[in-house]
């Protein structure tokens, strides 16, 4: 099961991050890689480390240490395979407004379609999922760790960076979706009247 599981990672760190950036190429002529934005503090930094951390180490998790448990190897598998279809639907959904990073000189359409009506960030929630799917097929101590740090990294993004630039670029209508849909699952993390 480990090298089923480090196959897994590699698909969706080819899936996510080459194949996305190269259909964005093609039909941008940007990669939509952006990155830390100008001016980033020392939190937001330490999250984009965290991620990258995260993402590094998930090739190597199932090999280091012994799995924890032997089994539901099969359904951590299955939820791996479905976080990366997610994962590049809701990408794909996203259209020319795709990025990883927020550039704050940019205004791209605001995506309320598709997965994103039933919730704001679909692509970390199936990253999420992945990672989850990804700890259960190959359970060391190491896989067990990375998705409650991916979460870390995501929330510290989504809440300090990407929802305040969005309610600058996209005011009420950003507010209202927010208002209504949920953050990473349907109905939790709603934004109320007032949240900035």
């Amino acid at each position: 099961m480990r090298t089923l599981a480090t196959a897994l990672v590699v698909a969706f760190l080819l899936v996510a991050f080459g194949l996305r950036s190269l259909l964005q190429w093609r039909r941008t002529g940007r990669t939509g890689f952006v990155g830390l934005r100008e001016g980033a503090g020392g939190l937001e930094r330490a999250a984009g480390v965290l991620l990258a951390a995260v993402l590094l180490l998930g090739p190597l998790a199932p090999w280091v240490g012994s799995p924890l448990w032997a089994r539901g190897h099969a359904i951590g598998a299955g939820l791996a395979v479905l976080g990366i279809v997610a994962t590049l639907v809701a990408q794909l959904q996203m259209g020319d407004s795709w990025r990883i990073g927020v550039d704050a000189s940019e205004r791209t359409a605001l995506v309320t379609r598709g997965l994103y009506s039933k919730v704001r960030n679909p692509i970390f929630t199936a990253m999420l999922l992945c990672s989850i799917g990804l700890a259960l097929a190959a359970p060391t101590a190491l896989a067990l760790t990375l998705p409650p740090l991916l979460l870390l990294a995501l929330e510290v993004q989504v809440r300090r960076v990407e929802e305040p630039h969005l309610l600058r670029v996209h005011g009420e209508d950003y507010r209202a979706w927010a208002e209504r849909t949920g953050r990473f699952l349907p109905g939790i993390g709603r934004l109320g009247r007032g949240s900035e």
